[in-house]
């Protein structure tokens, strides 16, 4: 054996160990490496699911991270992280997002677990091709909660029923639940025969028999038979405090109920008419995303539908479960799980997920507005036609290409034209030192605002639903710009967002402005006693996260519970329905900003105060001026260099000011207090995840800021001094 071939031996076996060890080591890494499990839960059945994963933990030593989502943005959240490698290894939703999900190649089927505990009716809904793609988890549908006290005996015969006031109850409403939410609402619509969307996807929510369920709904709320403006934490408020005889919900309302409250459960009595009122059911389940690597993700899924999962859910989270072993002796859960035997499945259809926003427009349109029932119903037809649109076909990028060279090129002909030019480069030179310190600034800014910025240009490029797009050019903007084809100032046109969207800036800067600008005059004054104090009180509402502040006053503004209603109650003045109606909806949403806002300019003005020389208004009082003249003649002339930055800070905030509009409105009435921004949001995450035309939005608001900003300056520049 030769020196060289042992050498050559030597090394081949020296990169052999190597390789050996880091391969032991990424494995080892790899096998580290937490679970990612993400789901939609709140409350006690968050406080499941996470009892489950550190049950998992213990006994498999793999660790888990757990997300809990948003439920209104979990489905785009999920087809947008998954096929890029940020998603979970397993996610738990209800069964009818299977198809949308299938359709996007987003979930594996589950192959070799031993699913004999569960009902062959859950795994069926689980099933596509022959392939069973998630485990069952639990299922849930409504049922109806009766207090005790006013149900002593038998359970009401007919829905109708429901509607009265029991004689042995003192409680204001006969029955609560969410009148304006089209999952309860479904459950009449199968009494009068219809449903919200029909199998073959068209969009169901019209015609006779959702008319007769709206007209059915409008007049129980009209006979206050139930409360206006009902939500989830309305109906369990109601119910607990024994202010309501009966309650429409699901498993979920059980745990946060009072001990001290006697109830029960019953399935959903039928129509005098004989119509069977029948809920939705929907059957969760752990799905394991095709994008893991991981064969542990499949264990995490079976652990938490197996025995010791379902014992969990069960107990911790009042869950019907759906492993078969885990029934238990529960009254409670046993009714809901005969209701959901009884209950219409939901359908697993693409668009099933889609229905529910314009079919929730429609109902509010026709309880809080007092619209026409059919018209508001065409109009929820109109909104779901619209989102659920055929997309742009695809072009050929090669003439955009073309033009973006072309316009590259114009660009590196202007520069090198200054170049040419001897001061410049000696300009240039000159600088060169300065930029070795501002590299890093150059850096961040590009990564963290040109980049983003360029990606989401790239993206208004593009259309299709979720990840699945193709290139349109710019037919997502001819789209925006011409209304989608229809009434250039109709119902969600850009033009009449924008408009809604400059008086809402308008309106909002006047008023920062003129109530900072006050406060500061009034704080600045010497003479005033606990300055400090209420600089430090005003200075609060701008210190408090804007979302917990909308919240705030969302809840302020409702109409049975609010405080604003109860004062206005106080003085005589009949409750107002502040979202039925554009301009008390609109006022409520600017309320709200104001008070977050005028702290900025009440400190911004207080700084500038304090740089005015007191002999400028020494020398106009020698002159004899006027407290008003002296304001006009030297305050507002010595603030409006100060100001001018903050007003113009202040008006791109507000015109970007998501959280108040989304957070207080929602957009009610009928979408028409959107601005441009939150119709954005809409488009990206609630109207079948259409990021492209979402993102032409943005570049469209980021044009808008651009051009008013530049002109403001320019404005600012030639005004005399």
């Amino acid at each position: 054996m030769t020196t060289a071939f042992r050498e050559r031996a030597l090394r081949w076996l020296v990169r052999a160990c190597v390789a050996a060890i880091a391969s032991l080591g990424a494995t080892e890494a790899h096998a580290q490496e937490p679970l990612k499990l993400w789901h939609a839960y709140g409350g006690a059945e968050e406080d499941a699911i996470r009892q489950a994963a550190r049950a998992f933990e213990q006994a498999h030593g793999i660790e888990v991270e757990i997300l809990a989502n948003a439920f209104g943005a979990y489905g785009s959240k999920l087809e947008s992280a998954i096929p890029t490698g940020q998603g979970p290894d397993v996610f738990i939703d209800a069964h009818e997002r299977l198809a949308s999900y299938l359709e996007r190649s987003l979930i594996a089927p589950i192959e070799g677990s031993d699913v004999t505990s569960f009902s062959a009716e859950d795994l069926s809904a689980l099933t596509d091709g022959g392939a069973l793609y998630g485990i069952p988890l639990a299922t849930k549908t409504a049922a109806v909660y009766l207090n005790r006290a006013c149900y002593p005996g038998a359970a009401p015969a007919t829905f109708e029923a429901l509607l009265e006031t029991p004689s042995a109850c003192d409680a204001t409403y006969p029955l609560v639940f969410e009148a304006e939410n089209a999952y309860y609402v479904a459950a009449l619509l199968h009494a009068h025969g219809g449903r919200l969307l029909n199998d073959d996807g068209t969009y169901g929510f019209v015609g006779d028999a959702a008319h007769a369920t709206v007209r059915f709904v409008r007049d129980a709320v009209r006979a206050r038979s139930i409360p206006e403006e009902a939500n989830g934490e309305l109906v369990s408020r109601l119910f607990s405090g024994g202010q309501a005889a009966a309650a429409i919900s699901g498993p979920w309302m059980a745990p946060g109920l009072p001990e001290d409250l006697q109830w029960r459960v019953v399935p959903m009595p039928p129509l005098r008419s004989g119509g069977a009122v029948q809920p939705f059911s929907t059957i969760e389940a752990a799905f394991v995303t095709s994008h893991t690597e991981r064969p542990e993700a499949r264990s995490l899924a079976e652990f938490l539908a197996g025995p010791v999962g379902a014992e969990i859910r069960a107990r911790v989270g009042r869950q019907v479960v759906a492993f078969a072993g885990e029934r238990g002796d529960d009254e409670v859960l046993a009714t809901f799980r005969s209701a959901a035997a009884a209950a219409i499945p939901m359908p697993t259809h693409p668009r099933m997920r889609q229905v529910f926003e314009p079919a929730r427009g429609a109902l509010l349109s026709a309880l809080r507005q007092g619209t026409p029932i059919d018209a508001a119903l065409a109009d929820g037809a109109a909104d779901f036609a619209d989102a659920t649109r055929p997309m742009p076909e695809a072009v050929s990028p090669t003439p955009t290409l073309l033009a973006l060279g072309a316009f590259l090129l114009f660009v590196v002909f202007v520069w090198v034209r200054r170049l040419q030019d001897p001061e410049t480069r000696v300009a240039i030179r000159r600088s060169m030192p300065a930029y070795r310190y501002l590299i890093h600034a150059f850096v961040a800014v590009g990564l963290l605002v040109l980049l983003p910025l360029l990606v989401g240009a790239g993206a208004s490029l593009f259309a299709g639903r979720g990840t699945d797009m193709h290139f349109v050019g710019f037919a997502n903007y001819v789209d925006i710009l011409s209304a989608r084809g229809g009434d250039l100032l109709g119902r969600r046109s850009f033009y009449v967002v924008l408009l809604v969207t400059v008086l809402w800036t308008v309106v909002n800067i006047a008023l920062h402005l003129g109530i900072g600008m006050a406060l500061a005059l009034l704080l600045h004054r010497p003479t005033l006693k606990l300055r400090g104090f209420y600089r430090v009180v005003l200075i609060l509402p701008w210190a408090v996260p804007s979302y917990v502040t909308a919240l705030a006053w969302k809840g302020m503004f409702h109409r049975q519970l609010g405080a604003i209603n109860a004062m206005l109650e106080g003085l005589g003045v009949e409750p107002v329905s502040w979202f039925a109606q554009w301009s008390t909806a609109f006022t409520a949403n600017v309320a709200t900003n104001v008070w977050l806002g005028f702290p900025f300019m009440m400190v911004v003005t207080l700084g500038a105060l304090t740089s005015i020389p007191n002999e400028l208004y020494e020398a106009a009082e020698v002159d004899g001026a006027t407290s008003w003249q002296k304001f006009r003649r030297v305050t507002l002339p010595m603030l409006r260099p100060a100001l001018g930055p903050a007003v113009a800070m202040g008006a791109v905030w507000t015109f970007n000011m998501f959280n108040v509009v989304f957070l207080v409105s929602a957009g009610e009435p009928g979408g028409r207090t959107e601005i441009l921004v939150s119709e954005a949001y809409r488009w990206a995450f609630t109207r079948g995840s259409q990021y492209g035309y979402a993102a032409a939005y943005a570049v469209l608001i980021f044009g808008i800021l651009l051009v008013s900003t530049r002109l403001f300056g320019a404005s600012r520049k030639a005004a005399p001094a």
